[in-house]
C-alpha cells in the first residue's frame, strides 16, 4: 500500500477548543484511524505550523498513543515529499498546493485533498481554481458523499464553460475526483450499560423511558434548524400517548447563544422532556450515546457535505431518524438502520438572488445558508410516523440498532476506510510514474502568475536593474569591522532571512579589498549554487547601507 505525508496543523485535529467544529472532529477521527490502521512502517507528518514537532506530542498522545516511528517533514522541505510520494491535505487546497509544487517538478509527488463544507466562497474558489492551476491526473480530491461529488462536478463544469466562452480554453486539468466517506473508530462508541444508567440518573430520566438524542453544534442558520426535529417529536408524543425524553447535546459559540438555542427549541416541543447537555467534553462526546434509544438529526443546510454523527450513532448501536440529505443518504439505510425523511428543495434558478446577495456581501454567510435552508422542506408526516414506530416498538429499535452497528463496523470504521485511502494513493503513484513528458508550452510555466517574483512583477519600479556585468566596489573608507557594525543594526537586519549571512558578507568584502572592484558575475561563483541568487540580490543590501557602491549607478531620466 502507498503511503502519504499527512498535512499536520493542530487546528485541523484538536477537538479541545471552545469553538469545536465538525472538521475538528473529523480530523481527530481520521488521524486516530490512520495511526491505528495505516499499512505503513513509518508515519510521515508534514508540519504545516511554526511550532517544533515536540510541541505536538501531548496532542498526538491524546489522539492515539502509538508505537510506530513518526517522521516529521518541515514546512520548508516540500522536496522531501517525494519519499512518501503524496501529500494528504485535510481540505480541498489542491490548487494553491499545486502551484507550490510546480517549481519542484509537476510529478515530484501527488496531492490528495478532501471536501468538508463546500458552500463558503473560499471553498468554491479553491475548487474553481483547480481548472487553472497545475493540478495533474495523479492528484485527487476526495468527496465525502456522492451528493457533494455531484455538486463539485457541477461547479467545475460551470467553470470550464466560462473559460471556454471567455478565453477559448480547451485543455483543463483532470484530477481524480472520487467518493470516500468519513469514518469512525467504532470501538470508541461501544455502548455501556453503566454509562446508560449513570447518564439517565444524572439527567433525571427513568431507566425505562424512551430517549431521543441529538448531538452537534448549535447554529440554526449555519448548521440546521432544530425546529423541525422539535415539531416532529412533539407530534409523535401526541400520536403515541408516550412520554419522549430528548437529550440535546451540543454547544453554541457563547453560553448566551446556547441558552437561547435551548429556549427556542423547547418552545416548539412543550410536552417533550427536554434535557440539555454540553456536548464538547470528550467524555461526553463518546459516552452520551449510551443514554439514548434512537438518534435524530434533520439536516437541511447546504453547509453540510457528509454528517459524521449518524455513523457515530450507528457505531453506538442506535437506529436513526435523519433527513434524506447529502451524506446522510450514503450512511443510513432507510428501513434497515433507521429512517430517512424526504426533503424537497426549490428548483434550480430560484436561488440566483441568494447567490448574488452573498457574492456582494449584502448578506453574511449565515444569512445565505439560512435563506436556502428555510426554503427546504422536510416531510413532517413521515418524520412523525418514523419516530412513533421507534418509540412504540422496542424490537424494531433493537433490530435496526444491531444492523446499524454491523454497518458501522464493516463499512465506516477507519479499519475499512484507511485502506481505500491507501489504494487511491497507490493508483495516483502509478499514474505519476507512467506520466508522459510535459508538453513544451507548459514546461516553461513554473511560477504562479498570481504569486510572481516581486522583482519580475515590479521590474519597472526602480531606475535600473542589477546585472552580471554591473561593477561594484567598497564604499570609501569602509572596513570589514565597520561593515559588521552597520549591518547588525536593527534597521539594517530587517528581512535578514532573505539576505547573505555574515560569513558570506566577509567573503564579498575580502574579495573587493583584494581586487578593488568586481563584476557581479565574478562574485557570485564564489558561493554554492543554491546561494548565488541570494548573494547577488544581497549586494544591493550592501549598497543600500553604503557598505559597497555601484561603480556606475543607473542614471535618472531628466524631466519626468
Amino acid at each position: 500500500m502507498s503511503n502519504a505525508a499527512i498535512y499536520f496543523h493542530p487546528d485541523g485535529y484538536d477537538t479541545t477548543g471552545a469553538q469545536l467544529m465538525g472538521r475538528h472532529s473529523a480530523g481527530e477521527s481520521f488521524l486516530r484511524g490512520y495511526l491505528r490502521h495505516a499499512q505503513a512502517d513509518q508515519v510521515h507528518l508534514f508540519n504545516a505550523s511554526t511550532q517544533p514537532p515536540l510541541h505536538f506530542k501531548p496532542l498526538l498522545d491524546r489522539i492515539e498513543p502509538h508505537a510506530r516511528a513518526i517522521r516529521w517533514l518541515a514546512r520548508t522541505s516540500r522536496h522531501h515529499l517525494a519519499d512518501p510520494g503524496c501529500l494528504y491535505l485535510p481540505q480541498p487546497t489542491l490548487a494553491p498546493e499545486a502551484w507550490i509544487r510546480r517549481p519542484l517538478g509537476r510529478n515530484r509527488y501527488s496531492l490528495c485533498g478532501i471536501t468538508h463544507t463546500t458552500a463558503t466562497h473560499r471553498a468554491t474558489d479553491l475548487l474553481a481554481d483547480m481548472m487553472t492551476a497545475p493540478v495533474e491526473a495523479w492528484d485527487a480530491l476526495i468527496c465525502t458523499s456522492d451528493a457533494v461529488r455531484s455538486s463539485v462536478h457541477v461547479l467545475l463544469e460551470q467553470t470550464r464553460e466560462h473559460l471556454r466562452a471567455q478565453l477559448g480554453a480547451s485543455r483543463f486539468p483532470t484530477p481524480e475526483i472520487t467518493t470516500i466517506p468519513l469514518g469512525v473508530n467504532a470501538s470508541d462508541f461501544t455502548p455501556s450499560a453503566e454509562q446508560r444508567s449513570a447518564w439517565r440518573e444524572r439527567l433525571d430520566i427513568p431507566q425505562d423511558a424512551v430517549v431521543a438524542l441529538y448531538l452537534g453544534r448549535f447554529h440554526a442558520a449555519g448548521k440546521m434548524n432544530p425546529a423541525t426535529m422539535a415539531l416532529a417529536l412533539e407530534a409523535a408524543a401526541g400520536s403515541t400517548g408516550r412520554p419522549i425524553y430528548w437529550i440535546v447535546a451540543g454547544w453554541a459559540s457563547t453560553d448566551d447563544k446556547t441558552a437561547a438555542f435551548h429556549r427556542q427549541v423547547q418552545a416548539f416541543c412543550p410536552s417533550i422532556h427536554y434535557r440539555p447537555v454540553d456536548g464538547r467534553p470528550p467524555e461526553t462526546r463518546f459516552s452520551i450515546w449510551s443514554a439514548a434509544d434512537f438518534f435524530i438529526s434533520f439536516s437541511e443546510n447546504v453547509q453540510e457535505t457528509f454528517g459524521l454523527t449518524p455513523i457515530e450513532a450507528m457505531a453506538a448501536g442506535l437506529p436513526s431518524v435523519v433527513t434524506d440529505w447529502d451524506g446522510y443518504r450514503d450512511t443510513v439505510r432507510h428501513g434497515i438502520d433507521g429512517f430517512r425523511i424526504a426533503t424537497t428543495a426549490p428548483r434550480p434558478g430560484l436561488g440566483r438572488d441568494l447567490a448574488y446577495r452573498f457574492a456582494n456581501d449584502w448578506v453574511p454567510y449565515e444569512g445565505y445558508l439560512a435563506a436556502a435552508a428555510q426554503t427546504t422542506g422536510v416531510d413532517h408526516a413521515a418524520a412523525v410516523t418514523a419516530i412513533a414506530a421507534l418509540v412504540t416498538n422496542p424490537d424494531l429499535r433493537r433490530r435496526m440498532g444491531q444492523a446499524a452497528a454491523r454497518r458501522a463496523q464493516e463499512h465506516f470504521d477507519w479499519a475499512a476506510i484507511i485502506p481505500r485511502y491507501q489504494a487511491l494513493w497507490s493508483e495516483l503513484a502509478a499514474r505519476r510514474a507512467a506520466a508522459a513528458p510535459e508538453a513544451s508550452d507548459l514546461a516553461v510555466i513554473v511560477d504562479n502568475p498570481r504569486r510572481l517574483d516581486p522583482f519580475q512583477l515590479f521590474a519597472t519600479y526602480p531606475t535600473g536593474l542589477l546585472t552580471s556585468e554591473t561593477l561594484v566596489r567598497l564604499a570609501p573608507g569602509m572596513t570589514q569591522a565597520a561593515a559588521r557594525t552597520r549591518l547588525t543594526a536593527e534597521l539594517s537586519s530587517l528581512g535578514g532571512w532573505a539576505l547573505p549571512g555574515s560569513s558570506e558578507v566577509d567573503l564579498i568584502l575580502g574579495h573587493l579589498v583584494e581586487h578593488e572592484q568586481a563584476k557581479v558575475g565574478d562574485l557570485t561563483p564564489l558561493f554554492a549554487v543554491h546561494r548565488q541568487g541570494i548573494v547577488e540580490r544581497g549586494l544591493l543590501w550592501l549598497v543600500k547601507f553604503a557598505v559597497i557602491e555601484l561603480v556606475s549607478p543607473p542614471e535618472v531620466t531628466p524631466g519626468g
